[in-house]
């Protein structure tokens, strides 16, 4: 595949732009696209489970076949894989140069070692979604934990 440079939309619940960045395509299937990119916000944000940093090596795996996507997040310093950051969302709409993605607020936090946090729940449990939706990213949470659970690729590389 030719490397090809990507726009990733990220939207919120209703579907509304909120940010987007470029990425570089790596590899792509019939339901979904793997993509290299790097955090674009200036400066640093200490989430409290990791320090996100300016110029941090991404590797997104979008999918329009699930309810979540999984981006490997790599220290700008060192590459040194920091964890991978789940967000809970919409299938992604996958075209030739562009990816959108609805946002649902729910993410998960994978640390190297395997450990799952949860976060945003709170502002999950006020989106006003319906139920079916609700329900499809709750399952989705799940289908992380059991990604990790059995070392599926990408968290084939957890110590």
């Amino acid at each position: 595949m030719t490397t090809r440079t990507i726009t990733v939309h990220k939207r919120d619940h209703t579907g509304r732009e909120i940010w987007h960045y470029e990425g570089q395509a790596l590899a792509s299937g019939d339901t979904w696209i793997l993509l290299e990119a790097r955090f674009n916000v200036p400066g640093e944000r200490d989430a409290g489970y990791t320090v996100f940093r300016f110029n941090d090596r991404y590797i997104e795996r979008f999918f329009s076949d699930r309810w979540y996507t999984i981006w490997e997040v790599h220290d700008v310093a060192n590459d040194q894989l920091k964890g991978w950051y789940c967000n809970i969302g919409r299938p992604a709409i996958i075209e030739l140069n562009d990816v959108y993605y609805d946002d649902l607020a729910l993410d998960v936090w994978v640390d190297p070692l395997g450990h799952c946090r949860i976060l945003d729940e709170d502002e999950f449990a006020t989106l006003p979604i319906d139920a079916i939706t609700h329900a499809y990213a709750v399952a989705a949470v799940d289908a992380v934990r059991t990604l990790v659970a059995t070392r599926a690729t990408p968290f084939d590389q957890i110590a």
